[in-house]
């Protein structure tokens, strides 16, 4: 039979690697081999400082340049990352929240310099800072400060660059926080509620260009492996937001009630044991997301099969590139109508998940909306609690994970053969040449056109004006990203957000174990004379906090004292914390690649303090070889996702505190 070369195909959806690492310089060179390999959309990974609005020589920084993203400090990092690329052209998508206005800002500028006219600029900022407090971490001001950046930006976007999304509605991280399929449903629509009534009550847009801010809102969700609940959901997503935007908001026109959403699928997903297995994960989570016509995702991005070991390198991006492309380019997808249409199963799926995602967004909305329900911790109590569940289900074998808790026999992986560099590794001077770099901008800077654009972003913050014609003129003068932060930081006050782990429902494995496990704890701290305590930190500033609270929970549940304090700590902080409370143990959680420089810093920090019976444990992403580098340095015990048991950690962490006191 003839290929079928005369059937009408659908366009294909917008096609994405999530990329950047080191410096603009190294990123834009793998922005362009990424585009020259058929990639059709940009997008931007940021470092940890630039997230969470540090130059590269802050103190918090340290360890943190370069490592989960590019860093951009000002608009000459920006000219560096968008070198050769057409910005008139280029669909560029910057996942980027707290100094989401100071980014697109900086993009603009240097679209500016490029003549590229404003009104083609084509892309997205991520901009939800409401889910950072839930899950991702990556915030800096409270919530209403937050809100009215997300309102100037959206504002601002509708009126001078039409094309731009000025916020992707972010569930993403609320799956990877433990988000049943309602819940995510649910607290994403809730933001994107918060986030409309505040351009409308703004008085910024005129009433009849609201429908213009409706069709530029998109979400950015995560698919998991439950791949036909993940498409019906969402379906019911969709039909969701058509019934918001028409009732709430009386938008009329169905083109823009449409809902228009991008994907990454699920990454933390992945596993460390047998990563091979990641690739038809990937697969399997992305045909969600494609199958249904009717609800397929505008862009969509991979990661690798390696992420959980580490930064991928550029084969594993196009591996994963070549898998969107094969989809689009080779099967016949794209040339049916909907396949679902009609399916009493999809049908009756996506009515229970529009009925559980209407009663839990009527809950949010009875508390008052969005920003209310994060600022009681209720809606983290709930993702802390969902989470403990799920792991209780892993932990019980009850939910089969294939070559972690069921099939785990497994032959010498010739991906990771001995001699491979299995992950793309950043190099230490990496860090040194962005200070140096960044002194070396501020000292070549007019510095009275700086503080006169400071003192200006600065002024317009203590009123209602629109912040981001400050913030282009911030950009346009050579201020940098920390300094835009630092000023806004002045004026907005700085937030911790609620960890969750207090409202936390108790979950795990048999609650035999836990008993078991309890009555240790008991004895031991009957043997020492105190009751045992627990201190569970994040140094530095990755602020992905799922682990952290999980194991703070279950510490809680075997009879532990727990002190957690959320992300974004100094190790001086911590050692502090840990002397000052005369804790038994001290825990770190850290996935962001920097363990090498902030975890020794805390072991010294307690001999230093007197304090070097108090064992250090570790839990992260940490390659073997690393891991052994820590022991060397004095920590006591490495734990990475492949550890998922958390009673059997707590076992060993009470036998690591008995040696420590020699009981």
């Amino acid at each position: 039979m003839p290929y079928p070369t005369d059937r009408e195909r659908d366009r294909p959806w917008v096609i994405r690697t999530y990329a950047g690492h080191s410096s603009a310089r190294k990123s834009n060179e793998l922005y362009r081999r990424n585009l020259a390999k058929g990639q059709t959309g940009l997008s931007v990974a940021f470092d940890l400082p630039t997230q969470t609005g540090y130059d590269p020589d802050d103190e918090l920084a340290k360890g943190e340049v370069g490592k989960v993203g590019v860093p951009v400090s000002h608009i000459g990092d920006m000219r560096a990352l968008f070198d050769g690329i057409p910005m008139a052209e280029a669909n560029t998508s910057m996942t980027i929240n707290a100094p989401a206005m100071y980014l697109l800002a900086l993009y603009v500028a240097v679209a500016d310099e490029h003549e590229a006219p404003r009104a083609t600029l084509a892309g997205t900022t991520q901009n939800d800072i409401v889910k950072e407090y839930l899950s991702r971490g990556t915030y800096v001001f409270p919530p209403a400060p937050s809100m009215r950046l997300i309102t100037d930006m959206v504002a601002w976007s509708v009126a001078e660059i039409p094309k731009w999304n000025p916020i992707n509605i972010c569930s993403y991280h609320l799956q990877e926080a433990g988000a049943t399929p309602a819940q995510e449903l649910a607290y994403a629509l809730s933001t994107a509620i918060a986030v409309l009534d505040s351009v409308r009550d703004s008085g910024q847009v005129p009433a009849e260009k609201f429908p213009d801010v409706v069709a530029r809102i998109s979400f950015f969700v995560n698919a998991g492996l439950r791949f036909v609940e993940e498409m019906c959901k969402m379906r019911a997503l969709g039909q969701l937001w058509d019934e918001i935007t028409e009732q709430r908001y009386g938008v009329e026109d169905p083109k823009k009630r449409r809902l228009r959403y991008g994907v990454q699928v699920n990454s933390l997903g992945l596993t460390e044991a047998q990563p091979e297995n990641n690739v038809q994960r990937i697969v399997l989570e992305m045909l969600a997301v494609t199958l249904s016509k009717d609800a397929r995702a505008r862009a969509i991005q991979l990661p690798a099969w390696n992420e959980a070991l580490g930064l991928p390198r550029p084969w594993d991006q196009q591996w994963a590139l070549r898998m969107q492309q094969v989809l689009a380019y080779e099967t016949d997808l794209l040339e049916y109508e909907d396949l679902f249409t009609g399916s009493v199963v999809v049908e009756a799926k996506v009515a229970e998940l529009v009925e559980g995602a209407r009663a839990e967004i009527d809950r949010v909305q009875e508390m008052g909306g969005a920003v209310a329900a994060v600022e009681s911790g209720y809606m983290k109590g709930q993702l802390v609690s969902s989470l403990s569940e799920r792991r209780r289900l892993m932990e019980s074998g009850e939910h089969v994970v294939v070559g972690v808790n069921k099939f785990d026999t497994t032959e010498p992986s010739p991906l990771q053969a001995e001699g491979a560099a299995a992950i793309e590794t950043v190099d230490p001077a990496t860090e040194a040449a962005a200070v140096e770099a960044i002194r070396a901008w501020r000292a070549d800077r007019d510095a009275a056109v700086v503080e006169s654009a400071l003192n200006a972003l600065r002024d317009a913050a203590k009123t209602d004006t629109n912040l981001m014609d400050a913030s282009i003129a911030c950009a346009k003068a050579g201020v940098t990203t920390g300094e835009w932060a630092g000023v806004l930081r002045e004026v907005f006050g700085e937030f911790r957000a609620p960890t969750g782990v207090s409202a936390a429902v108790s979950g795990g494995e048999a609650a035999v174990e836990i008993a078991e496990v309890r009555e240790r704890v008991k004895q031991a701290g009957q043997d020492i004379g105190s009751r045992l305590r627990m201190l569970v930190g994040k140094p530095g500033l990755d602020g992905h906090s799922n682990g952290a609270e999980q194991v703070a929970v279950r510490a809680r549940d075997v009879g532990f004292e727990v002190i957690y304090q959320g992300i974004r700590l100094t190790p001086a902080q911590i050692v502090s914390a840990a002397v000052q409370e005369g804790v038994h143990v001290v825990g770190l959680s850290i996935l962001s690649g920097s363990h090498l420089e902030v975890v020794p810093a805390v072991v010294e920090g307690l001999r230093a303090a007197g304090a070097d019976d108090v064992p250090v444990i570790v839990g992260g992403i940490i390659p073997p070889e690393d891991a052994a580098v820590l022991k060397e340095r004095g920590v006591a015990a490495v734990f990475t996702p492949k550890d998922y048991k958390l009673t059997e950690m707590m076992d060993e962490i009470v036998t690591l505190v008995r040696g420590a006191h020699g009981v």
